[in-house]
């Protein structure tokens, strides 16, 4: 049984890079916190790249940095 956050996922927020917008080109795990607030307030994308920014936002937003640089 894993307990914890998808190591998968958390693999994806430190190689996917974002495809549109201010930070096109740059890694998701790059992306400021103020960018993925705006965002969420917008509605974040459908699909897996929203599931990413959404997973990003909350990790940091709760300081939870540490697991994308274990990545």
């Amino acid at each position: 049984m894993h307990l914890g956050p998808d190591p998968e996922v958390l693999k994806s927020l430190s190689v996917s890079k974002m495809p549109f917008g201010k930070y096109e080109g740059f890694l998701l795990k790059d992306i400021p916190v103020y960018y993925l607030e705006w965002m969420a307030r917008k509605g974040f994308p459908k699909g897996k790249l929203g599931m990413q920014l959404e997973t990003l936002l909350v990790i940091k937003s709760n300081g939870l940095e540490d697991l994308l640089r274990k990545m």
